[in-house]
């Protein structure tokens, strides 16, 4: 593992020191004083470093191991799925064997909630938990890299500049994957795309499959090296995405002024959004995995992207927001039981969906319905 040390998770013998450093990161201590205590923290952060200091002290005090570090996020994703998530389901997990090593390949919709929705449906049928791929332009602050590596997150080098160091880079990621499937038996995630779907319109980038495969030796052919990798597609839907509002905006403003330019921190606060917004309904299907004659990375793009828009579960919102956008009545199924749309009122459901989307002005709101819509036009064929 001596290849992949800037870019691998933590190992048990490297949890308490990481977790001693970020005891005294007086960064870490400040972001968390804001979060808890926004109104006095504005005045008097470094004032309260000592008592956030002795309050994570004390949560982390037993915490000697990666897998004492997840239970503790576990609980707090729990109590986070309380007011975010009012119905979470999964499906397929029951054709997948929790004694095998799996690369799940998911769309991409919310930075930090699709691998942690995957996360939690593993962890809670009895499967390992997932190494986690994400991207280093999302790591600006040290104590944010070495809490997700002690989540068993790798990291994704981005930005790099020659060419030279891209293909470095790419092939020691692919090695890395593939070493921790194979080798390692360990579950990966990796979005199909860099970017999440802020169109609502999921399709996997061949490029990343072009990446998987700059590690297949020579003595294998690419048929062979995919079904080694185990890929499985992932399908999440999220009945409400907690950041509509702020993809509309930025879809809006390329299509009138050809570009957009983030804020500095925008990424840290679609985190923040992702995880703290409410989501309503989140269904995660589990696809199967890859085993067919592949002869390139375009055929195998195609075949995840089969299994993602198949399993792919649509919700009342996404129907609601084609009515508004088409005047009609979509001949749709929702949620996880297959309901006929047409069959029901929706009438507080429909409500509660133009409520919420309110407060748009007229021209984001167009983009903002496209996107709830775009996965009912692509079911209809329409798209």
């Amino acid at each position: 593992m001596a290849d992949f040390e800037d870019i691998r998770p933590y190992n048990d013998d490297e949890v308490r020191p990481i977790l001693e450093r970020l005891l005294v990161d007086k960064e870490l201590l400040d972001t968390v004083a804001k979060l808890k205590l926004p109104t006095i923290s504005r005045f008097a952060a470094p004032a309260l470093r000592p008592l956030v200091r002795k309050r994570l002290a004390g949560e982390m005090a037993h915490i000697q191991t990666v897998a004492d570090f997840q239970a503790l996020v576990e609980k707090y994703m729990a109590k986070s799925l309380k007011t975010t998530v009012d119905h979470l389901s999964f499906s397929g997990l029951d054709k997948l064997n929790a004694d095998e090593s799996y690369l799940f390949i998911s769309n991409h919709r919310d930075i930090a909630m699709d691998p942690a929705f995957v996360n939690w449906g593993l962890y809670h049928n009895g499967f390992s938990t997932l190494r986690i791929a994400i991207g280093d332009n999302l790591l600006s602050k040290p104590f944010a890299s070495d809490i997700m590596r002690l989540n068993k997150s790798f990291i994704v080098r981005r930005g790099l500049s020659s060419r030279r160091e891209k293909l470095q880079a790419a092939k020691k990621l692919s090695s890395y994957i593939h070493h921790s499937v194979v080798n390692d038996k360990e579950n990966v995630w990796i979005a199909q795309r860099e970017g999440r779907a802020k169109d609502g319109l999921d399709q996997t980038n061949p490029a990343l499959i072009n990446m998987l495969a700059i590690s297949k030796p020579k003595t294998q052919t690419f048929a062979e090296f995919i079904r080694e990798a185990r890929i499985v597609p992932v399908s999440i839907s999220y009945a409400y995405d907690a950041c509509d509002m702020e993809k509309a905006r930025e879809l809006h403003q390329k299509s009138v002024h050809g570009s957009y330019t983030k804020d500095e921190h925008e990424d840290v606060q679609s985190i923040a959004r992702g995880i703290t917004g409410y989501k309503e309904a989140v269904h995660v299907s589990f696809g199967t995995p890859l085993t067919e004659e592949y002869e390139n990375v375009d055929e195998v793009a195609v075949a995840i992207d089969q299994q993602i828009e198949e399993k792919y579960v649509l919700h009342p919102s996404n129907g609601f927001a084609y009515e508004l956008l088409e005047k009609k009545t979509p001949t749709i199924a929702v949620s996880e039981a297959g309901i006929d749309f047409s069959s029901r009122g929706w009438d507080q459901e429909r409500s509660k969906f133009k409520e919420r989307i309110a407060t748009c002005n007229e021209a984001v709101k167009k983009v903002l319905l496209t996107g709830y819509a775009n996965p009912v036009y692509r079911r209809l064929g329409e798209k």
